[in-house]
């Protein structure tokens, strides 16, 4: 990964060496690590009650809700930090918000 400097970053990098605030070249960058792993809530997707309406897709701050030929999918748990927006949402109630590791 660059900064917009074209700066490499690595684990070896120093914060001096890195431009203001840390920017880097790309949007979307957060793709490339796992950040879901502290969350305390998780939701669950109940299929047969969703009606692909995706008005949880939009809300979901961390794009953990992916959408494959106009169906969304699964959680993607790597990235999902539990935040709850998307069962605040769901009209159909097909997402249940349950406690981590149950």
């Amino acid at each position: 990964m660059k900064t917009k400097d074209g700066v490499e970053i690595n684990e070896e990098i120093k914060w001096k060496d890195i431009c203001p605030g840390g920017t880097v070249a790309y949007p979307g960058s957060a793709d490339l690590f796992k950040t879901g792993d502290w969350r305390s809530m998780k939701p669950v997707f109940k299929a047969g009650e969703c009606k692909q309406c995706l008005l949880c897709v939009p809300v979901c701050p961390d794009s953990s809700i992916p959408v494959k030929d106009k169906k969304r999918l699964d959680f993607d748990f790597d990235h999902c930090k539990g935040c709850g927006v998307c069962v605040k949402v769901c009209p159909f109630n097909a997402i249940d918000f349950i406690k981590e590791g149950k």
